[in-house]
């Protein structure tokens, strides 16, 4: 329901090549680790976003999306739901191309905002588990 084939596949492909992953720690055991290493092995550049604003996977860190010196394609969000809305209103805000929030993270608001200000948007899906399929 939030997030068709098309979509999916254009963020994964054709969107750009440079991931922010808010809620990246170096905590190894987190969903968000081992998710962004396979986005690595596919090619993307993932920045971690998180308070600690640690290196992960070889990448600084910073502690928000807009301390990010560089143009980010794609926001990956893997906060509980009641914290993404801002996180999705703060990719729209630094000019990504893309919101993807991961399996669990819900909001339907902010789905409707981000896709109103002409982002793409997957939700409640995992790119680690869509972009094998992608054949």
């Amino acid at each position: 329901m939030y997030g068709d084939a098309a979509t999916v596949r254009k963020i994964l492909t054709e969107l750009g090549n440079t991931w922010a992953v808010v809620g990246l720690s170096s905590n190894q055991q987190r969903a968000a680790y081992g998710v962004a290493g396979i986005l690595q092995r596919y090619g993307k550049r993932v920045i971690p976003v998180h308070s600690k604003a640690e290196s992960v996977h070889g990448e600084q860190g910073y502690p928000t999306l807009s301390a990010i010196p560089i143009e980010v394609d794609v926001v990956d969000v893997f906060v509980n739901s009641d914290l993404a809305g801002p996180v999705a209103d703060e990719a729209v805000a630094i000019g990504a191309k893309a919101v993807w929030f991961q399996l669990g993270v819900i909001d339907p608001e902010a789905y409707d905002r981000t896709r109103a200000a002409g982002l793409a948007m997957v939700m409640d899906r995992c790119p680690a588990i869509e972009i094998p399929r992608l054949g």
